[in-house]
């Protein structure tokens, strides 16, 4: 599969991660295909570490801890991948990225790691003004609503392989938000879900990209040389 790059290449390749993203609706068992051939590469130190931004017709996808009863409605495909996590639904106007990181070569931490990614989207949400918050009893990012409701505004899923991180992070942008009724999005019924446009903030998958880059430099810095 070709991807494209958008985002301006790092002024030293060497030691950041390349940048890329793919144009119009990525195909999922494709997206996974690629990832893994170029985890593979990544240990091996053919290729560079890499993040790629995608975005995704709708779908549904299963985690290792899916449980099926929280398939609701298999509206759209449903792929099970090899990630972490239960049920989770991509599609139009949510922002997927995909970190390819060589973790023995940065800090060989998965729980770190998982608390960097969780570090990225705050950052990058408090960019248009929204405050994203951890949950110690539930996985993805959290924004408080007035009337004392929480919703998701962002999931996390992840796998590792020879220590190269793969899979990643969605972070709803401005997605059909009833498109996640067909599932129990990671398991959690008491509360719902969220995005950017939801909240009252326009911002496309373009200014969304230009924080996502400004603020993983700030939480992950290069690859040690």
């Amino acid at each position: 599969m070709t991807v494209a790059p958008v985002l301006a290449s790092c002024p030293n390749a060497s030691v950041l991660p390349e940048w890329r993203i793919e144009p119009g609706l990525t195909d999922y068992p494709r997206a996974v295909g690629f990832m893994e051939e170029r985890v593979a590469r990544i240990a091996t130190g053919e290729a560079p570490e890499l993040i790629w931004l995608v975005e995704h017709p709708p779908i549904y996808t299963a985690g290792t801890s899916a449980d099926p009863t929280d398939l609701l409605d298999a509206r759209f495909p449903v792929f099970k991948t090899g990630r972490g996590g239960q049920f989770t639904y991509h599609g139009p106007g949510q922002r997927v990225a995909y970190p390819m990181l060589d973790l023995k070569r940065r800090k060989p931490d998965i729980r770190g790691y998982v608390r960097d990614l969780e570090e990225w989207l705050i950052r990058t949400l408090a960019h248009f003004g929204v405050r994203g918050e951890r949950r110690t009893d539930r996985v993805g990012i959290w924004v408080a609503q007035e009337d004392g409701s929480e919703d998701k505004i962002a999931a996390i899923g992840v796998r590792i392989r020879h220590w190269v991180t793969y899979h990643g992070i969605a972070l709803n942008v401005a997605p059909d938000l009833s498109h996640f009724s067909g599932i129990v999005p990671c398991g959690v019924r008491q509360h719902g879900v969220t995005s950017l446009a939801d909240l009252g903030v326009s911002a496309s998958l373009a200014d969304v990209d230009v924080a996502l880059k400004t603020t993983f430099e700030t939480v992950f810095g290069p690859l040690k040389s």
